[in-house]
This record gives structure tokens, sequence and C-alpha cells, in this order.
């Protein structure tokens, strides 16, 4: 029986729908109209059209994230592509999955420079896990099913496909593929039972979670057995939500500017247990709070893809599984019970909670202790990255996997688009995008694109005029020589109202929490914009102290 013919664009869009994509983040281009086209007559799948193609495929990224499937974008050739690299890069560094799709040049002009042509495989080979053309419209179902399968499965991560321009218009027979879903990938006893026997024989654990892979199940289990055996647990670097803070043993996060206990605590440890992390530079302090060869400590590492394991590490016990597989597997192995969770999590209480800095019109602790109180423990936050975001590293409780959505690549312009992500996937929940003012206007003018799809959620501003970050190494290591650092901002909140947003600006720590009552009580939209002092640069100290050369 002869099988009917699909345009590749229209084949593409249906290897989409099996895949259960119900979002894509694009900018359109000519390259991909075929595209366009199919997904005219597809409603099952919201286009997303987004002012970027940076956010575009940031909010890909976040909501891969969010769904433990690829997120989805579609931008064009060149400059599209260009653009759209940085959500790449850091989907590779945040070991999150996702697929860009790019239009291409068609088949005949291929190798000329044609207009806007670029070599993708050559540039995101560094970036992706894997990149591919596919120049044979029969082919797509193979293509889309592997992009899935390789981005999902092993150590998550971006997945590129250059789409000819005019293969996305050839008509011909195709045999669309299965949904792909991620390989379960059980613990091997042999060494659950050699784990069994280190924890048995050590005195001072502590465990780090995070990177690739949680989800509320291995969350709740792996908290669960933390708290039966009293093991610390600390979060790796922008990934405080891996298990709820809320549990007996959650020991705070590693990162900038971690508590001093912690970093003890992390030193003093006889046995490591690292689920889920790469332990890369950012979560070891340049590789220094845990040494590649880690002298007088074992080093037990959890990783869904073996390549990571032993990379960078000395590793004692290797276990390759998936973070849901190995917490159910934890679960059952019992140990001498311990102290040291306990002991942490009361540092950590004491450490998160914020305390009133004298002199300072403008205190952000107590406004994130504004809202801790009365917003929902679920609310996903947002951000990018710069010093603002340590206030809420440091005092915002993170409730579960998916509330804290962060880059550890430390890509600016990140947290507005991951919001938009957010809120299109969770209407019914809080979403907080928190941006510097540098931050804010790497990618600002996707305001215009959470008003156009209606997103719920609320943004912060704050705005030190500088990029605060640079200026304080710079005080650091060239004192009193501020060079390329300053920032003439607009005026957010005005600039907020005219992309149709609510807004206010708050200059005094007392009005915050009215102001942030006023914004909740408003649908849409809503922009705070919080000026600060760039003196009190972090929640620990000031300029003068760092220029000092006192941290």
């Amino acid at each position: 029986m002869e099988r009917p013919t699909r345009t590749g664009g229209r084949i593409l869009v249906d290897q989409l729908l099996a895949q259960g994509c119900e979002r894509i983040f694009t900018v359109p281009g000519e390259s991909f109209l075929a595209v366009l086209d199919a997904l005219h007559d597809s409603p099952q799948i919201e286009t997303v059209v987004c002012r970027q193609e940076g956010g575009a495929a940031f909010m890909a990224c976040a909501d891969g994230t969010l769904t433990h499937r690829p997120g989805v974008a579609f931008v064009t050739r060149g400059p599209g592509a260009t653009n759209a690299s940085i959500g790449v890069h850091v989907a590779r560094q945040d070991s999150q999955a996702m697929i860009l799709f790019i239009g291409d040049v068609d088949r005949a002009t291929r190798d000329r420079e044609a207009f806007q042509e670029v070599d993708f495989a050559a540039m995101f080979a560094p970036l992706a896990k894997w990149v591919a053309r596919i120049d044979d419209a029969a082919r797509i179902p193979e293509y889309v099913a592997r992009a899935y399968a390789v981005a999902m499965n092993g150590r998550p991560g971006p997945v590129v496909l250059a789409l000819p321009e005019d293969m996305l218009l050839d008509e011909v027979a195709a045999t669309d593929r299965p949904r792909v879903e991620r390989l379960a990938q059980a613990c091997d006893e042999a060494a659950m039972a050699q784990l069994a026997d280190l924890l048995a024989t050590a005195e001072r654990p502590v465990a780090i979670v995070g990177g690739a892979g949680w989800d509320g199940i291995a969350a709740q289990d792996f908290a669960a057995w933390a708290d039966r055996t009293g093991v610390p647990v600390a979060a790796a670097f922008r990934r405080q939500d891996a298990i709820p803070n809320a549990c007996p043993s959650y020991a705070g996060n590693l990162g900038y500017g971690p508590n001093p206990k912690l970093v003890a605590r992390i030193k003093a440890a006889d046995l490591l247990l690292v689920v889920g992390p790469r332990l890369g530079e950012a979560t070891t302090d340049g590789y220094t709070l845990v040494t590649p060869d880690h002298p007088g400590q074992r080093l037990v590492h959890v990783h869904p893809d073996a390549n990571e394991l032993g990379m960078t590490y000395r590793t004692d016990l290797a276990i390759c599984a998936r973070m849901a597989d190995f917490a159910e597997a934890l679960s059952g192995l019992d140990g001498p019970p311990h102290a040291g969770g306990p002991e942490a999590h009361a540092e950590w209480q004491a450490w998160s909670t914020p305390a009133p800095r004298d002199g300072v019109a403008m205190d952000l602790g107590p406004c994130v202790a504004a809202m801790r109180d009365c917003l929902p423990v679920d609310t996903i936050i947002c951000n990018g990255a710069g010093n603002y975001s340590g206030w809420w590293h440091r005092y915002w409780p993170y409730a579960a996997p998916g509330t804290q959505l962060a880059p550890t690549a430390g890509a600016m312009g990140y947290g507005v688009p991951a919001a938009i992500a957010a809120a299109l996937r969770h209407p019914e929940r809080q979403v907080v995008a928190l941006a510097g003012d540098g931050c804010f206007l790497m990618n600002g003018q996707e305001l215009a694109t959470a008003v156009q799809h209606d997103a719920q959620l609320l943004v912060l501003v704050i705005d030190n005029g500088g990029y605060g970050t640079i200026r304080m190494h710079q005080e650091r290591e060239f004192p009193g020589r501020v060079s390329g650092t300053r920032l003439a901002n607009p005026d957010f909140a005005a600039l907020a109202r005219a992309y149709g947003c609510w807004s206010e600006t708050v200059t005094r720590t007392e009005d915050f929490a009215p102001a942030l009552a006023r914004a909740q009580a408003e649908r849409g939209v809503r922009l705070l914009h919080i000026r600060t002092d760039i003196e009190i640069i972090t929640a620990g100290t000031t300029l003068t102290a760092v220029a000092a050369g006192k941290r």
C-alpha cells in the first residue's frame, strides 16, 4: 500500500507531536517557513514568538529543566543561530535537555558561503552533545527520535539539527517514530554493597547533590534517607532545589559565598557522596574545596553518564545511574546514625536568616524575608548572573526540584526568559524573575513576549548602576581604579509600563513589602524596580571592605 507524502516541514512537526512536544520557542525566519506553515495546522503545539534568539534558546533550556524532556527552539541560519548559541552553551554546562532546530541554506548552495551560511557542525561541536544536518526529508523521524534520545539520556544536554530550506519543502513518504523515553539506569548491586560498607565506616560523611536528572521522586527518596541517617546534604552551585531545603539534614549550598561552617564541614569530611554534580569549578571553588585527588577523603561519585565518572576526580567508587534509580536503591541502605545532619541544618538556618544591616537604605536581606512571608513555598525563582542573585541563594528556601532556574554557566540575561518559560509551563504557580540592571538589559525585550502570551510573573530588577560582580573583582584586584563597570540606566519602571506591565520603583527597605503586596494584587507581568547602592555589593560585605582586602 502506497504511503501518503508530506512536506518535510509537516513531517518534522508530526515528529514533535509524537514526542509530546507542547510548546516551541522561536524567532521566525524565512529558512523554515515550511515548519511555521505546518505549525499553523497543529494547535497542540503552542508557538511562543520571542524577540531575540538568545531569549528563545534560554526559554527552551528552562522548559526542558521543568519537563525533563527537551525544550525546543527554532531559529534561522547565521545571525539566528549565533544569537541562540548562548542557550546551547548554558544547556551544555547545566546538563539540561534541549533541541535547537536551525533553518539552513538550501542544499544546492552549500559550501559557497551563501547568504548567512555557517558550518554548524564546526560551530556547535564544542557546545552540543550532537550536531547534524537533515538532508533527506524521509529521515526526519529518525533524526528527531535520535535527538530526543541523545538529549535526555546519560548526561542531559543540547542537540542541534540543521534543516536545509529546500529539504523542508520536499514531499516524501516517511515512517513516524514512537515517543522516546529516558532510559532506566538501575544501580549495580555490588556497587551499592560497597557504598553500604563505606557509609558504615565513615565518621564524617557529607553528601553533595545537584547536577543532572533530579526530579521529585529522587528528591523525596534522597531526603528521606538523609533524614533517617543524619548525613548532611549540601547542594551544588545553583542546584539548591535538588532536595527540599526543609529536609532536617539539608546543610546549604556551595558555590560563591557559601556558609564558612559548611566549607569547614566539607573539608573535614572523610567520605564525600557526590550524587549528580560534575564537581565543576564553581561548586568546588576552583577545584580547591574538593581537590581532584582529595587526600584523606574517600569519594563516591554517582552520575548518569559514565564519561563523567573519573574524568576529573579520582573516584573511590563510581556508580553510573539516574538520580531516581540511585535514590531508590539508597533508600534500602541503613547505617549508623550521624549527628552531623541536624547540626548542619541548624547552621544553615542561622546562615539563611536575614539580619538587617545598619545605615543601608535598601537592604535586600529583609526584602527576601518579606517574600518568604507572603509567597508560596513552591514559588519558582529564576535568575541570571550577578551578585544580586546571592541574596536569594543565601536566604531563599527552595522547596523541590524545578523551583530554582539559574544558570550554572553564569550567563547573564537568563532570568527573564526562564521565568517566561516557567510561567507558561506552570500558570497556576508563582514565578519570580530576578535580574540585575546589566542582566535585565540583555534580554529585557522578552517582556514583550511575556505580555503577548499573557504570562503571569513578577520581575525584580536590582539596579545598582553597574556591573556589580566585575566591579567587586576589580576592587579586589585593582582597588580604586574603576574602569568599564559603570552603567547609566533607563527608568526601568517606565520601560516596563511601555511594554504593558504594571510597575513601581522602590528605594527603601521599608517600602518593599507594601510594593510587593500591591504587585501581587495585579495580574500579568509586574515589575519592581529596586534601586540599591553598589557599595553593598553582597549579603556579607561591601566594596570598601573588598578593596581593603576584607571579604
